[in-house]
Formats: structure tokens, sequence, C-alpha cells
């Protein structure tokens, strides 16, 4: 309905023509709900907008652009508000026209082409696989799978992927720790290191080593501590895991130490690909930063920049002018040791993002990633890419609660509660939409006792409660032999004049607009909050009015409603990844 209001107001401008003093008015177009049923069911505020180009009063102004609206059977009448503002007064038709749309359109009602087949690619979780996804990761994954869904819903072209860090000093501490257990296995007797992944899951990637190379990787653990520099407290630990992880690759060599990476890499990642694909969440591609090196990709990134006069050395490194471009400092690419560095490797992906197609690059980052945006911007614009191609969506920090106390977790001391465990208490439903509740740049406080309950507190029961009764309703008409007539029910929906069937009308109708301000604004909560409202809308009309009635006009007239409601509660869960259950 919004779309088509604003149609009439374009034919309406272009009727008044160059009256208006701006050629590009059409464009400028903006409808809105209006938020007191008593100023109509849609305003705009154009005629202020216009007013100065056109020199009128902007009252005088909406006055014309009525005046030169095309008729309609869908607006009953006009009045001109306050300063200039055009509310619209829709007629029982709209509603009507609208309710047949979402029977017709089932599944797809809401989407749109507004994003034009415009080519994103939304990069979300990514984490490093040196351990099992946590609570944090599961809201990334939560809010990069359902903006991806919302986006697609409404037209873009969007590809889904996961860029997997499997290069640097992280997966080498991942594959020293899995080792070292390995050792303890075989029967070596040595300390683990304090900067060390101390999981189970390090222990089970041992396992496997074992099962797989039997004893071929063992080594004395005399020759793996001697002359290793102390651990803490007594000594520094990031000094020592990197003299470990030298020692490694001395005496297993690069082919050895190379078997163990690998496998420790394979588990985690075969781990982390089970937990998405359970929580529903799934990629269309998987990209390797080591297939990314190997490509070329980052030494051709460099070269570009070096052609175009944006590096220098300085003390045997190689850095990058990002103060030229908006950042705060400038970036080193290549260490005095020659290896390249992590930013290096992010510019290079993003360009090789770029020369895939894709227009719009969309991010989702942890929270700790604030500085990063500038940076990558910098690089994509020094290369001759526009920077605002790159989008990065940050998502705060979860905190999870049982009976109001805060469960304490740490990463790398293992004291951290998986997505998988969460999921296993409260269920992917509860996990995906609790994830959703809150704007992803605000934290989030997970209550697991409140995850679990069958209460109307608990968003997931109530919006999935209302999808049920909806379909309890259509039992009880089975049971007492009756059937619904959609064609009547759609022909006699003036008889839904109640308060309660109005507000229902009203909020119903409001799904397209509510899913394209989601995409738009990158905000999959707000999808969350209208499904919360339009539940309510279900439960009162529920609760007062009965839908069985004997009149079959307006029996099926209701159900021609509940039934939307249930078609668009639908829509609305399937796109957060949350099930609409029958019964309950």
């Amino acid at each position: 309905m919004k779309q088509q209001l604003e149609r009439l107001l374009s034919k309406a401008l272009s009727a008044l023509g160059g009256a208006l003093g701006e050629p590009s008015a059409a464009e400028t177009i903006t409808v809105e709900r209006s938020r007191d049923a008593r100023h109509g069911d849609f305003a705009t505020n154009i005629a202020l907008r216009l007013a100065k180009a056109a020199r009128s009063n902007p009252r005088e102004l909406a006055q014309r652009i009525i005046a030169a609206l095309p008729p309609s059977p869908l607006v009953l009448r006009t009045e001109i508000a306050g300063a200039g503002f055009i509310n619209f007064f829709l007629s029982p038709a709209a509603y009507a026209e609208e309710l047949a749309a979402i029977h017709a359109r089932a599944g797809q009602y809401g989407h749109s082409q507004l994003g034009q087949g415009e080519r994103v690619l939304l990069e979300f979780v990514s984490a490093n696989p040196t351990g099992p996804l946590h609570v944090g990761h599961g809201r990334q994954a939560a809010y990069g799978a359902t903006l991806a869904n919302i986006l697609s819903a409404i037209g873009f072209d969007v590809a889904r992927e996961y860029y997997i860090n499997d290069a640097g000093r992280q997966v080498d501490i991942l594959a020293v720790s899995a080792w070292v257990r390995y050792l303890e296995a075989c029967g070596e007797t040595l300390a683990f290191p304090e900067n060390g992944y101390r999981g189970d899951y390090v222990r089970a990637i041992a396992t496997q080593l074992r099962a797989t190379e039997g004893e071929a990787l063992r080594r004395p653990a005399a020759s793996v501590l001697a002359g290793l520099p102390a651990d803490a407290p007594a000594g520094d630990k990031e000094i020592y895991i990197d003299a470990l992880i030298a020692r490694a690759r001395e005496l297993l060599g690069s082919e050895g130490f190379a078997r163990v990476l690998v496998q420790s890499l394979r588990q985690m990642l075969a781990d982390i690909r089970a937990d998405l694909e359970q929580f529903g969440v799934r990629f269309d591609r998987w990209y390797s930063e080591r297939e990314l090196e190997q490509s070329g990709a980052i030494d051709r990134a460099l070269a570009r920049l070096e052609h175009e006069g944006r590096l220098y050395r300085e003390q045997g490194a190689t850095w990058f002018r990002a103060t030229e471009f908006g950042d705060e400092k400038d970036r080193v690419v290549v260490r005095e040791n020659g290896q390249k560095t992590y930013f290096a490797s992010d510019i290079a992906y993003h360009l090789e993002k770029r020369e895939r197609g894709f227009e719009r690059l969309i991010d989702v980052l942890g929270a700790d990633h604030h500085g990063y945006v500038a940076r990558v911007r910098a690089g994509l614009t020094a290369m001759g890419e526009p920077g605002e191609s790159l989008e990065v969506n940050l998502i705060q920090f979860v905190s999870l609660f049982r009976g109001g106390e805060k469960i304490p977790m740490g990463k790398r001391e293992a004291q951290f509660v998986t997505l998988r465990q969460l999921r296993e208490e409260v269920g992917n439903d509860a996990c995906r939409l609790f994830y959703l509740m809150r704007s992803h740049d605000q934290p989030l406080d997970f209550d697991l006792e409140l995850a679990k309950s069958r209460s109307n507190e608990n968003p997931v029961y109530y919006i999935q409660y209302a999808h049920a009764r909806v379909a309890s309703v259509l039992k009880q008409m089975a049971a007492r032999g009756l059937q619904f007539d959609r064609s009547e029910g759609l022909t006699h929906t003036q008889l839904l004049s109640s308060a309660h069937e109005q507000a229902a009308l009203a909020c119903v109708t409001r799904f397209p607009e509510a899913l394209e301000q989601a995409a738009i604004n990158r905000a999959p909560h707000t999808l969350v909050h209208y499904l919360r409202e339009l539940a309510n809308t279900l439960h009162t009309y529920y609760n007062a009015e009965p839908f069985l009635v004997e009149d079959s006009r307006v029996r099926n007239a209701r159900l021609a409603l509940v039934l939307g409601v249930q078609q668009v509660l639908r829509n609305g869960l399937d796109l957060l990844g949350v099930s609409a259950p029958e019964s309950m």
C-alpha cells in the first residue's frame, strides 16, 4: 500500500511538472505509516520539503498536490495537517486488496525487487578455526544469516561467505597445543604451555593424531624442552609459545609439522561447519586465507599499491600510506622479516571480492574490530575501488545469565559456553530469536531460563503460539465439519469492522514495510519486534471474539484475516531462521 501511495504521489508531482522547481522531485517521495489513527493511515511531508523550491506556502502546495492526485479506489480521503503534511485515509478496499495479496503470494508476500539485483557479498562469523564456536559467534551467525535472508527477500543478489583464518600464528599455536597433548597421550611428560589452547577439543585432535599417525610424531620430552625459555609465570608466555612452535618445526620438520597443523585445522573446521549447519546457517563459499596467499592475490594487491605510489620503506618494513585516506596511522604490510601482515591479507581479500564482481561488501565482525573499517576502506580507495562499497556491522558481546547470575567466559582458558551447548540447552529457535531481539550494536544479556520458559514473556513462545493458535482454529473447524471458503472470506472483508479486526488488518499489511526497513537499516531486530506486535494483535483478537460463528460470511472473513496473520508470521519466522509450529 505504501508503494501504491508513493506511485500516486509521483504521478501528481509529474502532472505539476516544472511548477515545483525541482526536476528530481519525484525521487524524494516518502510515505510513512501514521502513528495516530486520527491522522489517517499514511502521511507524507513532501509538500514541506518541496515548498522552498516551488516558491510556495507548504499548505498551499499540499493542496495542489492533492488536487493533482489521480483518482484511486484505495484512497477514501486526504487531508492537510499541521504545517503541510498530507494525510491519507485508506478505503476498506485497500486493506481487502492487501489481504487478498497475502493469500495469493503466500510465502512470497512481502518480497520485492527493491534491491534491483545488486550483488552483495556478506561475510560473517569467520571465526578463527582454533576452537569451537562460542555464544558470541552464535550471535554473529544469527545476525548474518538473517540479514542475508532479508536482503535476498527485497531483491539483492546475496552471496554468503566464511573467511577461514587458517594462516598465521594462531593456527600455529593450535597445532603445537595439539602436538603437546599428542605427546602426553604417547606417554611423554611435559607441562602444557600457558599460552596454549586448553579445551577438551584439543585432546580430541590429539586422539585423532595418535590414531592416524601412531607414534610417528613422538619426540622425547627432553628434546622438546631443551634450551627453551621459561614459561609463565616465571617467564614470558608469548616468547615461550613462539619458541615451542619453532622447536616443533625443528623436530618434526616442515612436512611433519604441516601434518599436525592440517589435521588440527581439518577437525576444527569440520566441527564449525557441523555446528553452523545444525544451527541452520549455510555458506555459499568457505574462503581460505592460505588459498588467498597461494593464489598471488596478496602480491597483486601490494603491486597495485606500489604502482599507485602508496607504499614506502622504513626500518626494513614496507608501509601503506593509510593516513592519506583517513586512517589514524600508516599500516605495515610487510614486516622486516619479509612476512606479510594480516592487514595485507585483509585488503587483498576485499580487492578480490570486488574483482569477483560484488558491488557491495558487507562484513559482520566482532565488536573488537572497531578500527578495521577505516583501514580497509583506505586500502580499497588507494587501489582505485570505492571505499564506500565496504560496510562493516560490528556485533556487540553476549553475556549469559542463569538464575540472575552471569556465567563467566574466557576462550583461551576454555572457560566458555559453546554455541552447541547453548543450542542443546534452549533449542535452535530460542537461540536464533534471542540473538536477534536486540540491535546488533548493543550488548546482549541472554537469559537462559526465560529462553526455555513457556510464557508470554518469552518472545519465541509468544510468536510461535500465535501461529499455532490459528492452526488450532482450523482443527476446531474441521472437527465441526466446517470448511474455509477463501473466496467468500475475501469478498466480505468489509465485515471486519471491529477494533480488533482493524488493528489486525493494519498490522498484518505492514509486513512489506517492516521487512524493507529491516533490510535497509541492517536491523533484523526490528523484524522481531514487528512479529511480536503482530502476535499480540492475534492473541488479543482471539481472546476477544469467536472466529467460528454461524454466519458463513463473517466466519470466512475472520478466517481469511487470521490465516493471513498466520502466513505473515510464518514468512517472518522463516526469514529469522525460526520454525513455525502447528501445535505447542
